[in-house]
């Protein structure tokens, strides 16, 4: 059953220049969590709808949306349900140890209380720019992934972009439907 998130907020109090200013990569984190309010808006901000026509936060080549987000906590495996702007639990327990695994031990995946995937879709993107979609896609992700970092730094969280990982040992592990291939991982949460 899916679990509504709080409204995000679509003010801030923090110019984008100075998040862009002090936007740097952080791979140690408190234990503290990510609230609730605070998970709510970065996932907005990555790809949340911001307009009546479903259009998200994050620019897509032919708006054709290839990618799926994902929470991973101590807690377990949420998948986020962009227009309902809800989270979906889709697995149970803290897996992000059999994730640092898989890629490469790297120790800011268990560090961090909140690690964010994106995966792809490429199907949704392909079909219409054939192979020339591949590139889209992985366009697409850096462009989301981006706004999730900016919008870490504006809330007083920071993190680190991951693409040195196993894919197929990780869609393993997290049991991602065929269609799905993890392409980035963002661990966030409160610099160390």
């Amino acid at each position: 059953m899916p679990s509504p998130l709080p409204d995000p907020r679509t003010t801030g109090t923090r110019p984008l220049e100075e998040a862009i200013q002090s936007r740097r990569s952080v791979r140690e984190f408190t234990s503290d969590p990510v609230s609730e309010q605070d998970v709510s808006q970065l996932l907005w901000a990555a790809q949340g709808v911001t307009g009546d026509q479903g259009y998200r936060a994050a620019p897509s080549a032919g708006a054709f949306y290839p990618l799926e987000t994902y929470l991973i906590t101590s807690e377990g495996v949420d998948h986020y349900l962009v227009e309902a702007h809800a989270l979906e639990r889709v697995a149970e327990g803290d897996v992000r140890p059999a994730i640092r695994a898989v890629s490469f031990d790297q120790s800011c995946i268990t560090s961090a209380p909140a690690v964010f995937l994106f995966t792809a879709v490429y199907e949704r993107t392909c079909r219409e720019y054939g192979g020339r979609g591949r590139m889209y896609v992985h366009m697409d992700v850096g462009h989301a992934a981006q706004n999730l970092l900016l919008q870490a730094e504006t809330l007083g969280l920071a993190g680190v972009p991951v693409a040195a990982f196993d894919p197929a040992d990780l869609a393993r592990i997290l049991a991602l439907p065929d269609e799905e291939e993890p392409v980035y991982l963002v661990p966030i949460g409160r610099p160390a």
